[in-house]
């Protein structure tokens, strides 16, 4: 394996920052951790990098222990969220830098700088200082100091947390294309869940410094496994349900159907606001089929959020805009909820 992490512990005093990770990393790679504020994982991140020493654990790299060696040493990568560029250093001074500390000789630092700034789009602003350039061109500097070196690995730290929505959206792109371009082996840090399921091949998501789960964006997000992640990733309708005698599940009074293993211990189901369905009227008595009561109806643009009363219990609905449109507060509806739809998690 190209990258492994063996029983990484790191704790800060008595707080538990990173606690006894295992992970595999695989060469050209890109891996998003993913998790909520303070949940170790840029923590993780920076033992990685060798900024942050673990109490217990081993980074193997290519089967090599790193922890003799220092962060400079480890020919990394690194962006960090707030860019730390040198203001008193032009655009091309500082993708510079880290060749001026390898010794590139000026002919070779001279071909990889403008080799990289063509790249991130930055050949006419070479000249110009940092407090010049706008955020989305700063962090473009950045990446581009980062890879000049030829990592191994790119580390980034939330890169792009301090932009406005439209530049963030066009550097997710440009990132990952970069990433595929290079074919370098990449891990990053984020909070944002719609970037780390546009942006990643793989998915570690991280709570209280435990890895949740590992998996692709669609794995995930279809097959959490734990109460965490079902209610972490995307918005989710939690709805109680009662047991037949005979270990069959009721709702609203109503017989369930639920598609795969049952089990009478799960006293809640989870459903994905986009895999139910409403239909006007509340005449329908399929199979799954409820009555409800439209509360309140959001139009977000592409779609509308549509929350009902179903059985006493709040439940959301997504729909396209077109379909929910004649849907008002008062309305009789009726709610669909395929089984394959339904989690049950113990």
């Amino acid at each position: 394996m190209f990258l492994s992490l063996h029983d990484i512990t790191k704790r800060f005093d008595r707080v538990v920052a990173v606690d006894a990770v295992h992970l595999e990393i695989n060469e050209g790679e890109f891996v998003l951790f993913l998790g909520p504020s303070g949940c170790g994982k840029t923590t993780l991140l920076r033992v990685i990098a060798g900024l942050e020493v673990p109490q217990r654990g081993k980074v193997l790299l290519n089967g090599q222990d790193l922890a003799p060696l220092p962060a400079r040493s480890r020919n990394f990568g690194m962006v960090f969220q707030s860019y730390s560029l040198f203001p008193n250093m032009t655009v091309t001074k500082n993708v510079a830098y880290g060749l001026e500390c390898a010794r590139w000789s000026a002919d070779n630092r001279r071909r990889r700088v403008d080799e990289l700034l063509e790249m991130m789009h930055l050949e006419d602003q070479k000249d110009k200082y940092p407090s010049q350039l706008s955020g989305g061109q700063q962090q473009r500097v950045a990446l581009a100091r980062a890879l000049a070196p030829n990592p191994l690995v790119l580390l980034l730290d939330e890169p792009l947390s301090a932009l406005d929505a439209k530049v963030r959206a066009e550097l997710r792109t440009e990132l990952r294309e970069l990433q595929k371009t290079l074919g370098i082996t990449t891990i990053m840090v984020t909070h944002d869940q719609d970037e780390a399921m546009e942006m990643a091949e793989r998915i570690v998501v991280i709570n209280r410094g435990r890895v949740e789960q590992v998996g692709t964006p669609a794995d995930l997000y279809c097959r959490p496994a734990n109460l965490f992640l079902a209610a972490f990733l995307g918005h989710m309708n939690v709805l109680r349900v009662d047991w037949e005698d005979q270990g069959r599940p009721r709702l609203a009074g109503r017989p369930l159907s639920v598609a795969g293993r049952q089990t009478q211990s799960a006293a809640h189901i989870y459903v994905r606001p986009e895999a139910a369905a409403i239909v006007q009227g509340a005449k329908e008595s399929g199979a799954n089929c409820f009555p409800a009561r439209v509360q309140k109806s959001t139009f977000l643009g592409r779609l509308s959020r549509v929350e009902v009363e179903l059985g006493g219990q709040p439940f959301t609905v997504e729909l396209q805009y077109r379909a929910a449109s004649t849907l008002g507060p008062g309305q009789e509806v009726t709610v669909h909820i395929p089984p394959e739809a339904i989690l049950v998690l113990a």
